[in-house]
């Protein structure tokens, strides 16, 4: 078996820890479709957790996590290039590539074989817009396109940039150059509302109890800036205002749950677009017991 198969689904499912369990039984390898999972140093607050894949006493081979300072800008068309990299050697292995992972434009890049130039830097234009406030970059970037992604718009730095790409890309029109789309079995993990919102709760208090601040602060002291962590969101963007005395720590926890609440709900709205857009997803209940959750993706692959 060498066709790709996809495992996705919102934070918290359950995912990498059945994808490498498939992983396991079907001798393949795994690539991480995560957008902050690369970024070395960035351990805790992205819950990498090194120990899923391990199955059986055995490391199961995993890509693309750790592949990064953080501070670096890492884009889409990066992920690209390094993707089709990993995907090539692990076929040439004759190993089975399992594209994992909860950003959902990472897969879809992926699997529609979009080819997104690498946007430079445009320091006149951002110097036009430095001075503007969030709300009004919001409105020069829904000027460009629907906003369908508001992490776009989460921070002034985040807002410029994405500025910058839709600027760039409306004088240079994307076409689907170089990279083939790729076929692949998708898999999702579906989890219902209560039971992400149970987990998501859980998982900070367990992620703070490990040292995520601590974890921050390392960070701040090797010398990437607050404001680079601050444009990484979620856990980093709450934990640094908090570390540098922005907001107390209660405002942290309850403005960092409600995010990640947000972010997990933003997932699944992808996905659902997926499906519209023309992707077969097979979903599997989070609940099923791993080897039922094996048996069935088993089942759907000899089906494929």
């Amino acid at each position: 078996m060498s066709k790709m198969i996809t495992i996705l689904g919102p934070t918290a499912s359950g995912k990498t820890t059945f994808a490498a369990h498939l992983a396991s039984y079907i001798d393949g390898e795994i690539i991480s479709a995560d957008s902050r999972q690369l970024y070395r140093g960035m351990d805790i607050g992205t819950g990498k957790d090194l120990v899923d894949y391990v199955v059986d006493n055995k490391n199961i081979p995993h890509h693309l996590i750790d592949i990064r300072e953080a501070g670096d800008k890492y884009t889409l068309f990066n992920y690209q290039h390094d993707f089709h990299k990993v995907y090539s050697e692990i076929l040439s292995r004759n190993k089975t590539p399992i594209l994992c992972g909860g950003t959902g434009l990472y897969i879809e890049s992926v699997l529609k074989g979009y080819h997104l130039p690498d946007v430079p830097e445009n320091p006149g234009l951002r110097k036009r817009l430095e001075p503007k406030s969030l709300d009004e970059l919001t409105q020069i970037l829904s000027s460009y396109k629907a906003l369908h992604n508001t992490t776009d718009t989460d921070t002034k730095k985040r807002a410029i940039r994405a500025i910058e790409i839709a600027d760039f890309q409306s004088k240079h029109p994307v076409s689907e150059l170089d990279y083939p789309p790729v076929e692949s079995i998708i898999i999702g993990i579906d989890i219902d509302r209560e039971s992400r919102r149970q987990k998501i709760s859980s998982r900070l208090k367990k992620r703070l109890d490990e040292g995520m601040i601590d974890e921050v602060k390392s960070l701040l002291n090797k010398g990437v800036s607050s404001d680079d962590l601050i444009y990484y969101g979620l856990e980093y963007k709450f934990v640094t205002l908090y570390v540098i005395g922005e907001i107390s720590y209660e405002e942290m926890f309850s403005q960092l749950e409600i995010s990640i609440h947000q972010f997990a709900k933003r997932q699944m709205t992808w996905f659902r677009g997926m499906e519209k857009r023309g992707f077969t997803i097979h979903w599997l209940d989070f609940e099923l017991l791993m080897n039922e959750k094996i048996n069935k993706a088993l089942a759907i692959i000899r089906n494929f």
